[in-house]
């Protein structure tokens, strides 16, 4: 029986981004220099896969620092990606535990951005997710009313400063470019003495995926996108795709999620991957729909990424194995 033929339009760059790399990294270097347990404050990174992956291995996910057991407090903990409030080490420095920080250091720019304003004497504006790890911890590296977390443009609308003279802002890393760019538009309209970061905010990494899925969106009968529903920077990617022009988008973490019946028939598949899911799922899904399709690949690149972040100065004495890289990388 012949199949349906299918064009799988596949972006590039896609999946892992240098921040996940990295933390990614650490936790498996940590692993192989203390041994296990080690634990790991909140998901690493937003990616079941990538977690249960690290979990076979050894590694403990907690959500607070008590779940450490006192007999395993010389082992290390492990901060995750999205960075934390500065009551954090501040906690474990009073627990007596060793810590690693895998915050991405273009969160930790972020960050630095928001301390430099509050250091000028400005009220800081974090346009961001309510909720987000990312947001409450850049929220937590300031005192109490420092910081005014800012969604929408309506949020600008309402919002009424002590002194509107005084203001600087900063923005999530895994944000829709777009969206982000509507707000500071409003932003800068109703204050116009606001001062802006002295770098972009949204990192390379989201604002790369989201512009090769603006090229490759147009045209597409599904576009699919691989990661977490608790990922902001996979749920951005499906927003992007359907005002791309796609004309259905939705989020999958694994090849099993697939409802063919709801698919039904295509012609042309977009399909990408948050910075936080690994290569191999990606794969895994491109195999799913080969195997009822007469699938052909591709490719939309707009861009190679080089980035590379070095691990923590503990680690760097640890060698990765190419079998150890092959984890690092997602394929397990």
């Amino acid at each position: 029986m012949s199949r349906t033929p299918l064009t799988i339009r596949l972006c590039g760059p896609r999946g892992f981004c240098a921040g996940v790399d990295r933390a990614i990294q650490i936790v498996v270097l940590a692993l192989k220099k203390y041994g296990a347990p080690v634990y790991v404050r909140h998901e690493i990174v937003h990616n079941r896969y990538v977690v249960e992956g690290l979990e076979a291995l050894g590694a403990i996910f907690v959500e607070e620092l008590d779940e450490i057991p006192a007999e395993h407090h010389a082992q290390p903990v492990i901060f995750s990606a999205h960075g934390v409030a500065k009551s954090v080490p501040a906690d474990a420095e009073a627990r007596n535990l060793f810590y690693l920080d895998a915050t991405c250091p273009l969160v930790s720019k972020v960050h630095k951005q928001a301390m430099r304003h509050e250091r000028l004497g400005r009220h800081v504006v974090l346009i961001g997710h309510r909720g987000h790890p990312e947001v409450i911890g850049t929220m937590g590296q300031l005192p109490p009313g420092a910081v005014t977390l800012v969604e929408t443009v309506a949020d600008v609308d309402a919002f009424e400063p002590a002194d509107p003279t005084a203001l600087g802002f900063v923005t999530q890393t895994t944000l829709s470019v777009d969206d982000t760019a509507d707000v500071i538009a409003r932003l800068h309209a109703k204050f116009p003495l606001i001062t802006a970061p002295a770098a972009e905010s949204i990192c390379y990494a989201t604002t790369n995926r989201q512009d090769a899925v603006k090229q490759a969106a147009p045209g597409c009968d599904l576009f699919v996108v691989v990661g977490a529903p608790n990922s902001s920077n996979s749920k951005r990617l499906v927003e992007v795709a359907l005002k791309a022009g796609a004309r259905k988008s939705i989020l999958l973490q694994r090849a099993h999620e697939i409802d063919w019946d709801e698919i039904g028939d295509i012609g042309l598949l977009g399909l990408s991957a948050g910075a936080s899911a690994p290569e191999v799922v990606v794969a895994e899904i491109i195999d799913a729909f080969k195997a009822r399709f007469d699938a052909t690949i591709e490719l939309a690149e707009t861009v190679q990424e080089t980035e590379n972040f070095l691990v923590n100065r503990e680690l760097r004495d640890v060698e990765l194995t190419p079998a150890d890289m092959a984890f690092v990388n997602g394929a397990r």
